[in-house]
């Protein structure tokens, strides 16, 4: 078993940066990623997003830790829109979908189980 360690989360060097895939509007939001993908269908890493607006794709099991910035989610299944800033975490089940709104560039640490 190998351990991962990403040291001071909110000062990382990001390694990938790209416009997100399905932007709604402008500014066309950007991520950053530094990421560790296991043999068992787990990824964990740190991601940050500049603001903007677009729609969350990816269908895994999500649970996240957000270090800094402000945003909101609207799940596209009517749920009630979440307002998430620094120091709050989700949990988002698999094939969670809907609007992320990032007003203030967020990072957070993630895990994603597929």
């Amino acid at each position: 078993m190998s351990i991962t360690q990403f040291k001071n989360t909110a000062t990382l060097t990001l390694q990938a940066s790209s416009p997100v895939a399905v932007p709604l509007g402008l500014p066309v939001a950007v991520a950053s990623t530094t990421s560790v993908e296991r043999d068992d269908g787990v990824e964990t890493g740190v991601w940050e997003c500049t603001p903007g607006r677009w729609r969350r794709q990816i269908v895994a099991q999500e649970f996240c830790h957000f270090i800094q910035g402000r945003c909101t989610f609207t799940p596209d299944d009517g749920g009630d829109t979440l307002h998430i800033e620094a120091g709050d975490a989700l949990m988002l089940p698999a094939n969670t979908l809907g609007i992320w709104d990032i007003q203030e560039t967020v990072r957070k640490t993630y895990v994603l189980i597929f």
